[in-house]
């Protein structure tokens, strides 16, 4: 996606060689135009694999995997980072790792919301080391439901997450690859 690339040139601010901040388009304010795009895009890349449901974690995946459900016409789930009071008890949970908040949450579906029967398609903004992802598709397997694939908006390929969820065997697609973020600049995978 060009024009995608285009707003991460113009607006992303690596912070260091780990870490790009994209608060102007996935993390904090969201574009509806780019967003549904997205959402276009990625409906396009799963269209025939039968979706019944979008899955994503809470927060920052939300829009993108809306914008997909959308477009596929399936409700979206996303798995919470905090229980409430109204919390499911008999909820599917999974401990993971936050490497941008660097500390360790719950994530959790209520069982009503994801069965056997369904075929899902996990929806994410970014992908880096993967701990959120794998946990949340461990909650899909212990589910029964089938993943069909997982899409990324951005992929960071110096980082290992993308890689480990492919050698599972999870169809994998990213919008965007990012090779490098070495000294302050943006280098995207072609």
């Amino acid at each position: 996606m060009e024009i995608l690339k285009k707003r991460i040139l113009e607006e992303g601010i690596v912070v260091s060689d780990q870490v790009l901040k994209l608060d102007g388009l996935l993390n904090h304010q969201v574009d509806p135009e780019l967003t549904m795009e997205m959402g276009r895009e990625f409906a396009k890349l799963f269209a025939d694999q039968g979706v019944t449901r979008v899955v994503t974690v809470e927060s920052s995946g939300i829009a993108v995997a809306f914008a997909t459900a959308y477009e596929l016409k399936v409700p979206l789930v996303f798995a919470r980072r905090k229980k409430t009071l109204l919390a499911d008890p008999d909820a599917l949970c999974e401990r993971v790792p936050s490497f941008t908040k660097g500390i360790v949450t719950d994530i959790m579906i209520s069982r009503q919301f994801i069965s056997p029967e369904d075929k899902i398609l996990f929806i994410d903004d970014i992908i880096a080391n993967g701990d959120a992802a794998r946990g949340l598709i461990k909650i899909i397997h212990r589910s029964g439901a089938e993943l069909v694939g997982l899409g990324v908006v951005v992929e960071k390929c110096f980082e290992a997450g993308a890689r480990t969820i492919r050698e599972q065997g999870v169809r994998l697609e990213s919008l965007i690859k990012i090779k490098s973020l070495a000294g302050g600049r943006i280098e995207f995978e072609q």
